[in-house]
């Protein structure tokens, strides 16, 4: 950890002075495990639809998850109110910090978006941490910056008064975001990855919310993900657009019940004094954006403060996304280790009713979602395995089971992709048509696909062996070229 927060860090972190585990995490966490294990053990035990018992709890707990967001989405429906006369409110100060890290071949495309905005940021921050690629003569070139000392912040662009150049020895991202949000001066500060390119009015609508809402000390935006052209990208991209519908979605539903947990550190805006006052980003962690939303909400409990989360509709991106099977699987490894350390760490709030939905309904979700790969890679064996066999006997009614649950999906697919148009404002690059194939072919494929990559977290989490990886960024690049062409 940077020194000047070490010590708020160690105040607000259950990772460096971790309470004991209650009962209740562990009667909670132990039951999923205990719950596999005997569902898993009944396919070698029981006939008929029973022997896939394991695939059953999965579908039903997908289920209920489908129609809690189904029903909990159900205000986007309701007719847009009226602009009101603006209230005398302050107008926050907000500063970008663009965390990259050898980014050249994107960060023009980044700039171009966050240097076009409706309404400008106040500042930008590139915190280049320890670039090797041609990031310096980008930067000094075609930015009108001067190179400053490493660990030095330099004097404002001589064409882009709003932009600075934070420059740091190779660190990580945590570190590097930490480094920014302590010499940035501004009320609320947005990290924005050097892969992500911010639609023209997200500042705007960034500051916004921050503006009118006193209590908001996080939000994120609602993003898009973009691969390559490529025919692997094309498919991750068409399987990716639902996933990630499905996923701003369900933040909406929790963020109705003050149970939003997960931001996207590509595009999140924070309260910067409440980011200090929990001692920054976690330099540990591999998801230190969802990490330190629950070190928010754990700090306002403790503190009383009435601190909200959450995910603006009218604030969007698109991202680089992976667009190749092991990109993806790399990316998905991380995410879930990082989850999962999120978990442990966190673990004394599961169940916990001082955090209303949050500990009683959110985190006991999450709790479940540990084992969610080994109950989905489960199901899909035991069906394999019965394939092989020939076991008609059980394969029939878990037909039907696959069935209705297939039909569920489409439905919901077709009714998120309409939710979503109405909730961000406008078309999507989604359609009907390629929802309605998702529904049919994603189980069998990318779902094994996710599944597998959390797995692969499961043992980044336990031999502690998780790093960022090499990601090559390439959807925005061709994005920005067919574009131009």
């Amino acid at each position: 950890m940077n020194d000047p927060f070490q010590s708020a860090f160690v105040a607000a972190s259950p990772r460096l002075s971790p309470p004991s585990t209650p009962l209740r995490s562990w009667l909670i966490h132990g039951s999923v495990l205990v719950l596999w294990a005997l569902l898993f053990a009944m396919a070698f035990k029981v006939g008929n639809v029973g022997a896939w018992s394991v695939g059953v709890a999965y579908v039903l707990y997908d289920t209920v998850l489908l129609l809690f967001v189904a029903w909990m989405t159900l205000p986007i429906l309701r007719p847009r109110p009226s602009p009101s006369p603006a209230a005398a409110v302050r107008r926050n100060t907000l500063g970008v910090i663009v965390a990259s890290h050898n980014e050249a071949a994107v960060l023009p495309v980044t700039l171009s978006a966050l240097l076009g905005q409706t309404d400008a940021p106040d500042r930008i921050v590139i915190a280049d941490d320890g670039s090797t690629d041609g990031t310096a003569e980008l930067l000094t070139t075609h930015y009108g910056l001067v190179a400053p000392e490493l660990g030095s912040l330099s004097a404002a662009s001589a064409t882009h008064p709003s932009l600075y150049w934070l420059r740091l020895p190779h660190g990580g991202k945590a570190v590097a975001l930490n480094a920014a949000v302590l010499c940035i001066d501004t009320d609320t500060v947005l990290t924005v990855d050097g892969d992500t390119l911010l639609d023209s009015q997200a500042i705007g609508a960034v500051r916004r919310a921050f503006s009118e809402e006193p209590n908001l000390v996080a939000a994120t935006g609602v993003i898009t993900p973009v691969c390559s052209r490529s025919l692997a990208g094309r498919c991750f991209q068409w399987f990716q657009t639902y996933e990630y519908i499905r996923n701003f979605l369900s933040r909406y539903a929790w963020m109705r019940v003050n149970g939003l947990l997960l931001i996207s550190g590509a595009f999140a805006g924070f309260r910067t004094d409440a980011v200090r006052a929990v001692g920054g980003f976690d330099t540990d962690c591999l998801v230190e954006d969802y990490e330190l939303i629950h070190r928010l909400h754990r700090h306002a409990q403790a503190n009383g403060l009435p601190w909200t989360v959450r995910v603006l509709g009218d604030a969007q991106a698109h991202t680089d996304a992976p667009s190749s099977t092991g990109a993806f699987l790399r990316q998905r490894r991380r995410w879930f280790g990082g989850f999962l350390q999120t978990q442990f760490w966190y673990r004394a709030m599961v169940g916990d009713r001082r955090y209303g939905w949050l500990g009683v309904a959110m985190l006991p979700v999450k709790a479940i979602d540990t084992l969610q790969p080994l109950y989905g890679l489960a199901a899909f064996g035991l069906l394999l395995m019965y394939l092989v066999r020939g076991n008609f006997g059980v394969l029939a009614p878990v037909a039907g089971v696959i069935g209705a649950k297939i039909v569920l999906d489409l439905a919901f697919h077709l009714w998120s992709v309409y939710l979503y148009r109405r909730w961000i404002g406008h078309s999507s690059e989604a359609n009907m048509a390629q929802a309605f194939m998702a529904a049919l072919v994603e189980p069998f494929t990318f779902q094994i696909l996710r599944h597998t990559g959390a797995a692969w977290g499961w043992w980044t989490f336990l031999t502690g062996r998780g790093t960022w990886g090499r990601q090559t960024r390439v959807g925005l690049v061709d994005a920005d070229g067919a574009r131009r062409s």
